[in-house]
């Protein structure tokens, strides 16, 4: 007979330390890579990627990558929403997975 748990992966296997850091990795290259292709595309003209899609990936955790975007790219500096905003979340982020992983 089969145990009830068996063929379930736990949450606690799922959200380890390195699926974590894979995430946050694949995470921050996306949000990088929006960056780059929202200010490409804001130089020729074209349809641009909605800054609330920005912001989300950095609420994803795409923090670093976002700021790291914003400042190579010369993309949306003048903005408060994102010069203030991503720091914040990412600070927010950063005390809440110590709190989860501490």
């Amino acid at each position: 007979m089969m145990k009830e748990d068996e063929g379930r992966v736990k949450l606690e296997e799922l959200f380890n330390l390195q699926t974590v850091i894979i995430y946050l990795l694949a995470i921050n290259l996306l949000t990088f890579f929006m960056m780059w292709l929202d200010k490409r595309k804001a130089r020729y003209g074209r349809w641009r990627i909605p800054e609330n899609t920005l912001l989300l990936f950095v609420v994803l955790g795409g923090g670093i990558g976002g700021i790291a975007g914003m400042y190579i790219f010369h993309h949306k500096t003048h903005k408060a929403k994102f010069v203030v905003g991503f720091p914040v979340i990412l600070i927010c982020e950063i005390l809440l997975g110590i709190s989860i992983f501490s």
